[in-house]
């Protein structure tokens, strides 16, 4: 058996995104609907079952493992599922993306479970404006998150926000200024046509990548960054800060030739790619044949055929794949 996965383009799958529930405590307009119908417990994926996973990716090679939701912070026992992927032999970067709001609870538990890194979301610095991009958050609690994440000892914190047009580009500068007095790097995100979200037209709020650079450099000076990253954004930085800013572009800078990536969904199924809808079930290879790593291992190297040159994402408001990003996991 290969230690290694490869897929029919020559693409090493170094880096596994999984999704740890698929509940939040946000509902954040571009991920949900607002009344959402969540999996039952017993199609969730257990905290043995995700480390068994996470175990046989790193002895596939993979380097590279994040934590996802939904929100990963509202998962019971979550730093006891973080302890056991921090201690896995060869993993190189081990992070989450989290909504903040429950940092000033866990952030130290976190830390001291092996977790390197983390990304806070976060959209917008007006209060009314975030509960609304929310939904249901509070931007102190999110703010006060980023800060006792720094304070836990977490370094290269990154923020990410969505720019939808109409909607909160126009705070572009003032996020990019926040993440410099804070510290921490930020990356600007394209939003994804993933699910039939009732709150807005996709076709309307698209800000493409290149737009949101032309905002920032009417401020700062933005210099490209030969940094190799395994994740998928293009950093710049500032002559006059430390801090990085990356841009992901799905749409407008698409990055499928090099996409190392897979993830597994809070429901056990391999997503060979983010923009298509192939996939293995994973968990019924976890339950019919419980604990057995080298089992498991061979269906994901099985998969790697599967993943797809690349995605047809389109900026028309057309959904292409029918599943939330909360089920996804970003």
């Amino acid at each position: 058996m290969t230690d290694e996965l490869i897929d029919d383009f020559g693409r090493r799958v170094r880096y596994v995104r999984i999704s740890v529930t698929d509940r939040c405590d946000f509902r954040c307009v571009y991920c949900m609907s607002e009344e959402m119908t969540f999996l039952p417990r017993d199609q969730v994926l257990s905290l043995e079952e995700l480390s068994l996973v996470a175990r046989a990716f790193t002895e596939l090679g993979v380097e590279k493992i994040r934590l996802t939701g939904g929100e990963p912070l509202v998962r019971r026992d979550i730093d006891r599922l973080v302890a056991d992927i921090g201690a896995l032999p060869g993993l190189k970067d081990f992070a989450m993306t989290t909504n903040g709001a429950s940092l000033r609870k866990f952030a130290p538990r976190l830390r001291e479970g092996g977790l390197g890194r983390l990304n806070i979301s976060l959209d917008s610095l007006d209060p009314e404006r975030f509960r609304r991009l929310t939904r249901t958050g509070d931007l102190a609690r999110v703010i006060d998150g980023i800060r006792a994440a720094r304070d836990a000892g977490f370094e290269r914190i990154k923020l990410n926000a969505v720019i939808l047009k109409g909607r909160n580009d126009d705070e572009v500068a003032d996020l990019v200024d926040f993440a410099r007095q804070e510290g921490v790097d930020i990356s600007f995100i394209e939003e994804m046509p993933l699910g039939d979200v009732s709150d807005h037209s996709r076709a309307e709020t698209f800000c493409s990548s290149d737009e949101v650079q032309a905002l920032i450099e009417r401020h700062h000076t933005l210099v490209p960054t030969t940094e190799s990253t395994l994740g998928p954004s293009r950093y710049f930085r500032m002559p006059d800060s430390d801090i990085r800013v990356g841009f992901i572009s799905p749409h407008s800078h698409n990055f499928c030739d090099s996409c190392n990536r897979v993830r597994v969904t809070v429901e056990g199924r391999l997503l060979l790619c983010l923009g298509n809808e192939h996939s293995v079930d994973l968990r019924a290879v976890l339950r019919r044949h419980p604990g057995n790593i080298e089992v498991l291992k061979e269906a994901i190297i099985a998969a790697m055929p599967l993943k797809p040159e690349r995605h047809h994402f389109t900026t028309d408001g057309d959904v292409q794949v029918v599943r939330f990003m909360n089920m996804t996991g970003g």
